[in-house]
């Protein structure tokens, strides 16, 4: 069985993979190539940067399975893959911490104005430094904030569980989910058995107001989920997180909302287009950015290619 691995594979699961017979091309075809060299594979993987179209799954008669090495769905067709017989499979449970401790370097970016500071550091902290101090002190603590969450999936709950332990209050809306548990736990010598809470999730639009940030943790493909209306009825001086899915926030209108005042910070980590297109989301001293890197820890991606080198296996037994 010939795998193209299009972005990418960790090191062990491809060492898994070949011990079971598999070969595997790691080699990165574009974008605008792949349905011309496509048809040798028997299985594709992607992470979010190559998208499995129509046209790519046409031209790749032997393929009959594409993976995912993430959660989200959106960059693959997978109606027309069903239709074709091309099974889709991804990793949901493997990157949740990596993608929840982002969404808290974001906010503890923002809080103690990080991303102003290491941007102005390096130019103008020897001459300026007492002016940077003083605009810098006006951080606020997380400890006692409410944390709202859109989206109360393995990533929410796991967002929830490291809120709860910054103190945070923590309101979710999810429209698949009534209620769910969130277990913190301690370190095994500490001998402290694990705390337990249990979350029921109210509507959107009172997480929006109520909450003092609000992450996002949706799948992308359902248009904008965050726009003026939404941004209007968050809370004065409130912020957004997007560690989730590129397209589900408009950015003009975050742009706005944040030079008006009436959000007072942002973090973003992926974006409508990639790379950005529209530069005034990436411009402003009160938002934090990343570039897509949500998933992008050693450990989660030792994880992912763990569990996808599994479902292969799983698949082909």
């Amino acid at each position: 069985m010939k795998i193209l691995a299009n972005d990418g594979i960790d090191q062990s699961a491809k060492v898994a993979l070949e011990s079971r017979g598999f070969f595997i091309d790691t080699t990165n075809i574009p974008q605008v190539e792949l349905p011309s060299r496509i048809k040798d594979y028997d299985i594709l993987l992607v992470r979010s940067a190559t998208k499995v179209t129509r046209e790519v799954l046409d031209a790749a008669p032997n393929l009959k399975l594409v993976g995912r090495a993430g959660v989200g769905l959106d960059n693959i067709d997978t109606t027309y893959a069903k239709e074709r017989g091309v099974a889709v499979v991804n990793t949901p449970a493997a990157s949740s911490t990596s993608v929840a401790e982002l969404v808290f370097a974001h906010l503890f970016s923002v809080c103690r104005m990080l991303q102003y500071t290491n941007r102005e550091m390096p130019e103008n902290g020897i001459k300026d430094f007492n002016a940077l101090k003083k605009t810098a002190s006006a951080g606020i603590e997380l400890k006692g904030k409410t944390l709202g969450l859109i989206g109360f999936g393995r990533i929410g709950r796991e967002a929830a569980r490291m809120g709860f332990g910054l103190g945070m209050n923590v309101i979710a809306f999810d429209p698949m989910i009534t209620e769910a548990e969130v277990e913190i736990t301690f370190h095994p010598d500490a001998g402290i058995p694990p705390v337990k809470k249990l979350v029921r999730t109210i509507s959107k639009d009172e997480v929006l107001m109520h909450a003092d940030f609000v992450s996002l943790h949706i799948p992308g493909g359902q248009g904008y989920v965050i726009a003026e209306p939404e941004l209007k009825l968050m809370k004065k001086g409130s912020g957004l997180i997007n560690c989730a899915r590129g397209g589900v926030v408009n950015e003009h209108d975050l742009v706005d909302a944040l030079n008006s005042g009436h959000l007072a910070y942002a973090g973003i980590d992926v974006f409508e287009k990639e790379p950005p297109v529209y530069d005034g989301i990436l411009k402003l001293r009160n938002v934090s950015l990343t570039p897509h890197i949500g998933a992008s820890t050693a450990e989660a991606q030792k994880r992912i290619g763990d569990e996808m080198a599994e479902q292969i296996i799983s698949f082909f037994k």
